[in-house]
């Protein structure tokens, strides 16, 4: 009925983990990014920028963990050959992810010094994942190969994707917050588009000569002009989000919704420009979809449980996000 399972079964698992990675690099990028913030606020702002990610940071995260488990049944090669080559920075975002989670909660049972301490866990927690996260999608890009450049530009990476996390994470900000911490909120996000611009220019740069095959995809006629539209609507984003923060707060606090917006479109818009600079390959260069998936007997009983999982996971998000729709109150634990 579908064809070669052998083939349509790979790309279905490719797209399933695509989608995951991107709707986790939104979503965690945004309560990332609120701790990344939070050496600029005080005490009582801290308390608000909680609130603003407090009932949906964990789920979040969930995609990640969906993202990485299709990835080890789907394409166990590429998995061992990926976190193999990625060990260490791997092993920063987990413990990154680990000690923010634990500061979440525990700044909430203490006071004073203390829960200074936890803030500073928090925020260093939120910054330790978030700059794992952009040397591995350095390294990544580069073919997992570990040389002096590739280094430098896993380096460059993490630091843009950081700037771009604290950026998306203060344009959550605008969209939760009033008064004085959404004024500090644009401009957050002013002092960090510098991130999102030079972040994918880098990308969007070195991506075309990893290799003869990306450059050609790219390059050759009439792929050029086929693919316009992906730099210009990158373009229209960026121009969009630098008119939407001149002139924000808005009066009743209209369009405070667009910053966000325009940044999830942007990363997506990114994120389809690097899936097809490297389809087919999973392992830039080395393995492909179809070399490293597991056999289709398995894939299809996979797929069946992933067809239930999935929308359980994007229900329960819909339903967080509109049961705390508004703007964050006070933070309490009663």
């Amino acid at each position: 009925m579908f064809g070669d399972p052998a083939t349509w079964l790979p790309l279905a698992f490719a797209a399933l983990m695509g989608f995951s990675i991107l709707v986790y690099v939104i979503l965690d990028g945004f309560d990332l990014g609120v701790g990344i913030l939070f050496p600029f606020a005080d005490a009582a702002e801290k308390d608000r920028m909680v609130a603003a990610i407090g009932p949906f940071w964990d789920a979040n995260e969930t995609w990640l963990v969906l993202a990485v488990g299709l990835l080890l049944v789907a394409f166990p090669a590429a998995h061992g050959t990926i976190l193999t080559a990625l060990y260490l920075p791997v092993a920063v975002m987990l413990i990154g992810l680990i000690l923010r989670g634990v500061a979440f909660e525990f700044r909430a049972k203490t006071s004073g010094v203390q829960k200074k301490r936890w803030n500073l866990s928090f925020f260093i927690g939120s910054l330790s994942a978030s700059l794992a996260q952009g040397y591995m999608l350095g390294i990544y890009i580069m073919g997992l190969e570990q040389t002096p450049m590739t280094v430098a530009f896993g380096i460059l990476t993490a630091l843009c994707l950081t700037a771009g996390y604290g950026f998306i994470g203060a344009t959550w900000l605008i969209i939760k917050t009033e008064g004085a911490l959404q004024l500090k909120s644009i401009e957050w996000a002013k002092r960090r588009l510098w991130g999102i611009m030079m972040g994918l220019g880098a990308v969007s740069l070195a991506s075309p000569f990893v290799s003869d095959r990306i450059f050609d995809k790219w390059f050759s006629f009439p792929s050029v002009i086929l693919l316009a539209p992906l730099p210009l609507m990158s373009g229209l984003m960026v121009f969009i989000l630098w008119t939407a923060l001149r002139h924000l707060p808005a009066e009743n606090d209209k369009w405070a919704w667009v910053p966000f917006t325009a940044t999830a479109a942007l990363f997506a818009l990114a994120f389809t420009g690097l899936a097809y600079s490297f389809y087919p390959y999973v392992v830039p260069e080395k393995l492909t979809l179809y070399e490293s998936a597991s056999a289709p007997e398995s894939l299809f009983i996979i797929l069946i449980g992933a067809l239930f999982v999935l929308p359980v996971i994007i229900g329960y998000s819909i339903l967080a996000y509109t049961v705390f729709r508004g703007k964050a109150t006070d933070l309490t634990y009663d």
